[in-house]
C-alpha cells in the first residue's frame, strides 16, 4: 500500500523535553488511534527548535535551517490506498484545529529501513 508522510507544523512544537503529559494527551491519543487500526507506519515528535542545530557547507549554527513563524514539529507516515485517503487522515490531526498550526501531506518516494 502507498505511504504518505503527514508533516506537523506548529509555531512550537508541544513535545518540550519537560512537557506535563497533560499537554501532549490530545497528540497521544490521535497517534493511538491512528496505531490501532494498523495506519500508522511510524511517528516521530521533533524536540522544540532551540534545539535544532542546522549545518550547511559554511559551517554549522544553533536553531533552524529556515527561520519561520512556523516549523515541522513532528512528522508521522501513513498507509493509505491513494492521496486523497491520507489526506482524510490527516485532517484528523490536532495542529489541524489549532489557530497556527497545521498538516502538509506527501507521497513517500522511496526509504524505510537500510539497516
Amino acid at each position: 500500500m502507498p505511504q504518505f508522510a503527514i508533516l506537523i507544523y506548529a509555531d512550537e512544537s508541544l513535545h518540550a523535553t519537560d512537557a506535563p503529559a497533560a499537554e501532549l494527551e490530545e497528540n497521544d491519543q490521535h497517534a493511538r488511534d491512528l496505531s490501532s487500526t494498523g495506519t500508522m507506519a511510524l511517528a516521530y515528535a521533533l524536540t522544540p527548535r532551540a534545539q535544532a542545530v542546522s549545518i550547511r557547507r559554511d559551517g554549522t549554527a544553533a536553531g533552524p535551517f529556515v527561520q519561520a513563524d512556523q516549523f515541522v514539529a513532528g512528522f508521522y507516515v501513513v498507509d493509505a490506498p491513494d492521496l486523497d485517503a491520507a489526506i482524510a487522515i490527516a485532517r484528523q490531526n490536532p495542529a489541524v484545529r489549532t489557530g497556527t498550526g497545521g498538516v502538509e501531506v506527501r507521497p513517500v518516494h522511496s526509504g524505510g529501513i537500510t539497516a
